[in-house]
């Protein structure tokens, strides 16, 4: 992805996988349109094109189709990959063992080796959700992604909450990919003991989009 200091890509490939039922699809849609749409289980995938807020970069979003037939063709996808969003069911918690062994896998792949991942614990808004910090414990984050810069968001896509600033999240790490992975750390786990659901703030003078 180049060295740090390098003039920032154009363009970004941005892969978005999960279970199905994990409201990959819901998400992109109503960060791109702003829009609650009712979606059908994607057979495929998707595509859409999201500008930054300062439009010096534009994101190339692939949402892969999750259900079990689909997983095995997820690895075509990988390819050219900058980011990887995971979206996980907070709201269902009979599925996260289901969610850990699927997420492991797709770490594994060669083309993903060192691309950022950001976490988004979708359905926050679904009472008795489990909370981004068990979900970080649940995946064991620090550990499978000990050798890149990771974060979790909570969202929701129903009602917008935090999707924008886990892409914002993404879009920083592929820009700043020599990030310091102490720094990133010590952000993700302030950012969990705040038990807020909103995003870090980034240290001044670091613009992610």
């Amino acid at each position: 992805m180049g060295q740090q200091g390098s003039k920032p890509p154009a363009e970004i490939r941005i892969l978005i996988l999960g279970l199905d039922g994990a409201g990959k699809s819901t998400l992109l849609y109503k960060l791109k349109y702003n829009e609650a749409v009712v979606t059908v289980p994607t057979i495929g995938f998707n595509v859409e094109m999201i500008e930054t807020e300062k439009r010096a970069t534009t994101l190339t979003v692939w949402d892969v189709g999750g259900q079990t037939k689909m997983r095995p063709h997820w690895q075509h996808y990988y390819e050219d990959t900058a980011g990887l969003v995971f979206v996980v069911d907070s709201s269902n918690k009979g599925r996260l063992d289901e969610t850990k062994r699927e997420f492991e896998h797709v770490l594994k792949s060669e083309h993903l080796k060192r691309i950022p991942v950001v976490i988004l614990a979708n359905k926050q808004d679904v009472p008795g959700a489990v909370s981004a910090a068990e979900i970080t414990e649940m995946l064991n984050l620090k550990k499978t992604c000990g050798d890149r810069d990771w974060f979790v968001q909570p969202c929701s896509a129903r009602t917008g909450m935090g999707l924008e600033e886990g892409f914002r999240r993404m879009v920083h790490f592929v820009k700043t990919p020599l990030l310091s992975m102490d720094d990133n750390i010590k952000d993700t786990v302030n950012h969990l003991k705040s038990k807020t659901i909103t995003a870090v703030t980034m240290k001044q003078g670091q613009n992610c989009c």
